[in-house]
């Protein structure tokens, strides 16, 4: 998978919750525990704000939850396609490798597998103003602040897309394959492997489980950049790790190609953003035509259109990238700074520190400690020093 936004996201909904229905833990048998879950989650929410928000959320994971069975099981029976079979392999691998090679948890996660029948688990929903890349943010009890809003039906999140954009705002509906709910229902069976990004290539596939299973190190409210840039450093450190020890060499060709053209994709993304916060700066000041404004933000989206083609036409007839420049925006360009911006601070701390996991999951929690905006700064210097060869 070649998203702009390689996205794995985190239920936070699930985690507002499953500290209550934890209490139930022992009570009885799993996997009777799945619907005393969803009933005493469905009770629980009835008093809460946005109880029907909560309610699809968590009616969807449990849905999901019950529809999910152990890996190990599935092996030992012969009632699974020969595709399926080689996928659940692969992951089992990739399992083992996250804990003993990376240090991420060794617990219930993706260790039992779910067909949903569908192409993502969730959509997501972002927003931004028109003149501005800063995202909409809406807060919740528990979890603080999240700059998205995850449905589990495609059509609730284009309606929410559609009363936002009455209101001005610029929005983006994308599919998300994967996401973690922090390890706060392990004793449930965990987040299971799903379709929706089981049959991703074996260094993709990877990629997307470091990524969800770094949130169970990692999670910082309120702080979308901090988490996600956390959880792709993680998982492209981790995935060139596994390709370097684990690969043949056709994988790690692959690999190389894909990465050089996400690399040079987000550095043109990366300069195209700047280049907007700088002209949606000066456009704040008051007394400034708004005619004219919207015309150079016209002309800007052009021109990024143009150097797009541009560097497209160096890679062979790949056009992976082609929809999502069409329809970039303020939003989906806001998302994916939330997955780009704090990366290279962090790869060049873990770099810092001799590649040594366990002491750059200690560093990045000391950094979550920091308020938010030393945090930030503390990461750019990091990058900065490194880009400087300091």
């Amino acid at each position: 998978m070649n998203h702009p936004l390689f996205v794995g996201q985190t239920l936070w909904q699930c985690r507002a919750v499953a500290a209550v229905a934890s209490a139930t833990r022992g009570r009885c048998g799993y996997p009777g525990m799945r619907v005393v879950l969803s009933l005493l989650l469905v009770a629980t929410l009835g008093a809460c704000a946005e109880a029907s928000y909560y309610l699809q959320s968590v009616k969807g994971h449990a849905q999901m939850v019950l529809a999910s069975e152990p890996i190990e099981r599935m092996l030992r029976s012969g009632d699974i396609s020969p595709a399926l079979r080689q996928r659940l392999v692969v992951a089992q691998q990739l399992r083992r490798f996250a804990s003993e090679e990376l240090g991420l948890p060794d617990n219930a996660s993706y260790q039992r597998y779910a067909d949903l029948g569908r192409s993502h688990v969730v959509w997501n929903v972002v927003a931004a103003p028109a003149y501005s890349l800063q995202l909409k943010s809406w807060c919740f009890p528990v979890m603080g602040c999240v700059t998205y809003r995850g449905y589990f039906e495609q059509a609730a999140a284009q309606q929410v897309a559609a009363d936002l954009a009455a209101q001005g705002y610029e929005v983006e509906v994308y599919g998300v394959p994967a996401y973690s709910t922090l390890g706060w229902l392990n004793w449930l069976g965990g987040d299971p492997l799903l379709n929706t990004w089981a049959f991703y290539s074996d260094a993709e596939l990877a990629r997307l489980m470091f990524h969800e299973l770094a949130h169970q190190v990692l999670y910082v409210g309120s702080d979308t950049v901090f988490d996600e840039s956390f959880a792709t450093a993680v998982a492209r450190l981790g995935t060139l790790h596994w390709l370097q020890t684990s690969a043949d060499a056709r994988q790690q060709a692959q690999f190389r190609d894909d990465e050089a053209r996400r690399a040079s994709f987000k550095a043109l993304t990366r300069q195209f953003r700047k280049q907007l916060r700088q002209f949606y700066d000066s456009a704040e000041k008051p007394g400034g035509d708004a005619t004219q404004r919207a015309a150079r933000k016209l002309q800007l989206f052009q021109t990024f259109r143009r150097d797009y083609a541009a560097l497209k036409s160096s890679w062979g007839g790949y056009d992976g990238y082609d929809d999502w420049v069409a329809r970039a925006n303020n939003a989906s360009l806001g998302a994916q700074a939330a997955y780009d911006d704090l990366v290279a601070g962090f790869e060049a701390l873990f770099k810092q520190l001799g590649g040594r996991w366990p002491d750059f999951f200690k560093a990045a929690q000391a950094l979550a400690a920091l308020p938010k905006e030393a945090r930030a700064q503390a990461l750019q210097e990091h990058a900065a020093r490194a880009a400087s060869g300091s």
